[in-house]
């Protein structure tokens, strides 16, 4: 994040509450935050639990720095640099939103099925937007499979399981990650049905590609960071 969020925006930091935390964060770390969670959901191949808060935490420290812009004198530098940071925050955050709509269309009976499931108490993989548009997709695909096809079928074909007939994700994909925090004694699975599994330390800064099933919960916890 560069200097020409803070430099113009003196306010005040800004709670964080992802993580059920009353964490407060400077605008640079917000960015930062925002940062990576993209880039995790970006490399995923399953959708993460959702940072709606920190989502509308930047598009309000968007707004504050739009209205820093405008009282800057044209022609001056600092606002060419300050626009230009800008659009890069609106990209990374446009493109975050993006991704998780797109794994929503791509999987969405088992997105449904994964938040329906979840333990009272946990965090919730789709914000509220998310769940209803989630769920009009549902509704709209079964809608359209119904017109164009199953009521033409035999009686005993006309009923899809949907949670069949799309994929899941696939978690035994492969993902490159940076390591945050050294983790010991991680269980790696065999590759192979002559390989037997194995345990391995990961130190902090170091950089792999793994099975992602293997650190998903590492993922989660934000002790690794895929790139």
């Amino acid at each position: 994040m560069s200097d020409a969020m803070s430099d113009d925006h003196d306010a005040s930091d800004m709670s964080g509450g992802d993580d059920g935390q009353e964490d407060v964060m400077t605008p640079s770390e917000l960015i930062r935050k925002l940062e990576e969670a993209w880039l995790n959901e970006k490399f995923s191949p399953e959708l993460l639990e959702n940072k709606s808060e920190r989502v509308e935490c930047v598009m309000e420290q968007l707004t504050h720095m739009e209205a820093n812009l405008q009282r800057v004198r044209k022609g001056d530098m600092k606002a060419s640099v300050h626009r230009m940071e800008i659009d890069r925050i609106r990209y990374v955050l446009s493109s975050y939103l993006r991704s998780r709509l797109q794994k929503i269309e791509k999987f969405f009976p088992h997105v449904l099925e994964k938040e329906k499931s979840r333990a009272e108490g946990d965090a919730s993989f789709l914000s509220p937007e998310e769940f209803a548009f989630a769920k009009e997709y549902l509704a709209n695909t079964e809608t359209y499979l119904n017109a164009v096809a199953l009521k033409h079928m035999p009686p005993n074909l006309q009923t899809v399981d949907m949670l069949k007939a799309v994929p899941e994700p696939c978690l035994d994909s492969f993902v490159f990650l940076r390591v945050r925090a050294r983790q010991e004694n991680i269980l790696v699975e065999p590759e192979t049905d002559d390989q037997r599994e194995y345990v391995v330390d990961l130190d902090e800064g170091s950089q792999h590609l793994m099975r992602y099933r293997t650190i998903a919960p590492l993922v989660s916890s934000g002790a690794v960071q895929l790139i």
